[in-house]
């Protein structure tokens, strides 16, 4: 496997996660140059992913690029002593068991700690370590629900919906790796270890962001608003000649210059959208009066004739449309791996460095493809690598 040089290639992780959020987390981290070890069961005891798909399908092969892959059964006690093993050197530890499962085999952060007092050991789980729900099992669209997202998402009187993606997953994900990497920031500090912790239903409760504060400091629970945002408005989706857009023209200022680049200057002459104030309490006027003008003409007429106007506005894409964007091209967040043996593309990251940016150097591993490499590394013979495999500890 190529060294994935990055700015994280002197940390090693061990990574013990399953279907989404853990892999995510561990995704940040191999693409900035993290050497990953990937540990599953042995072929003959692997139940496979329950959520992940096949593991040549593309969701797999996207979460688990960059990657060495180990195979250890973590339900034998000389597994466990080899994982121990292995976070005596290791630098950072992921799992998103259940709570209680990772306590059951020993492998919990306070026995690994003892081994390594420097690991840092992130876990994610459904609802937190510990409460009146830890031990619940954990499910995206069960903390979308629980943490009030698909309250507000939809139509008026809709009923509850759910977002297209799996969000409570990606951001406790991405939110571990973000405490992995303050925890490693600090270590250089105290030279200690911590366990950090995230789980989905924290997750998605953050991520309701200005929602959230509105009831916390206002006593306002926001309602379904359909594709009309709650407070900047006009800013929704009208329907072109050819399709539909988004117009965001909040603000008299951005307000004026849309109604002008509408050709709607009666519309600025109407009293009952002279304020923001206004504007909100008539607002389904405001937007039939807009769509009457956007229907007139093409998506593309509209959203040059805005952007040029200084107005926010764009096309609502399929995902084919979206990738076929210049700007999306541009910004390369389709990143294409050929290593001569097989070529895939996959879903770059979003943040870009100057010097040291992410890079994908590896396709996901088989199962188990670096056992032998790996366990070599920590000193075993060939010999006693083909015991291990024999007795399915491996």
């Amino acid at each position: 496997m190529p060294e994935a040089a990055g700015p994280l290639s002197r940390y090693t992780v061990l990574d013990l996660t399953r279907v989404r959020s853990g892999p995510t987390c561990v995704r940040q981290l191999a693409d900035y140059g993290a050497k990953v070890i990937k540990i599953e069961m042995p072929p003959a005891l692997d139940e496979g992913d329950p959520m992940g798909g096949p593991r040549e399908g593309s969701d797999f092969q996207n979460l688990h690029r960059n990657k060495r892959g180990l195979t250890l059964n973590l339900k034998s006690p000389e597994g466990v002593a080899l994982l121990k093993k292995l976070a005596e050197t290791a630098d950072v530890v992921v799992e998103n068991f259940r709570p209680d499962v990772k306590t059951r085999l020993g492998i919990d952060y306070e026995s690994l700690a003892k081994v390594n007092p420097r690991l840092v050991y992130a876990s994610i789980s459904g609802f937190g370590q510990d409460g009146p729900y830890a031990a619940r099992p954990g499910f995206d669209q069960i903390a979308q629900g629980m943490g009030g997202l698909m309250s507000i998402t939809g139509l008026p009187g809709q009923g509850p919906v759910r977002v297209g993606i799996p969000v409570a997953d990606l951001c406790a994900g991405i939110f571990a790796s973000q405490g992995i990497m303050i925890a490693l920031l600090e270590r250089e500090v105290s030279g200690k270890g911590q366990w950090v912790q995230s789980s989905l239903l924290q997750a998605q409760a953050f991520m309701l962001d200005f929602q959230a504060s509105r009831w916390l400091m206002e006593g306002q629970v926001a309602k379904q608003a359909g594709n009309n945002h709650p407070t900047s408005i006009p800013t929704g989706v009208f329907q072109t000649s050819d399709g539909y857009m988004n117009i965001a023209a909040s603000g008299n200022r951005i307000w004026e210059r849309c109604a002008k680049a509408l050709g709607r200057d009666d519309l600025l002459a109407d009293q009952r959208f002279k304020t923001n104030g206004g504007r909100s309490q008539h607002r389904d006027a405001l937007n039939a009066a807009i769509e009457e003008t956007t229907r007139s003409n093409t998506t593309a007429h509209w959203v040059n004739a805005l952007n040029e106007a200084g107005v926010p506005c764009g096309p609502i894409y399929r995902i084919d449309e979206m990738f076929a964007d210049p700007q999306v091209k541009h910004l390369g967040i389709a990143t294409t791996l050929d290593d001569g043996k097989r070529s895939a593309t996959y879903v770059g990251q979003p943040i870009a460095l100057s010097r040291t940016p992410a890079r994908i150097v590896s396709h996901p591993p088989e199962l188990g493809e670096h056992t032998d490499e790996i366990l070599r590394e920590l000193g075993y013979s060939q010999a006693e690598i083909n015991d291990l495999r024999a007795r399915q500890v491996v």
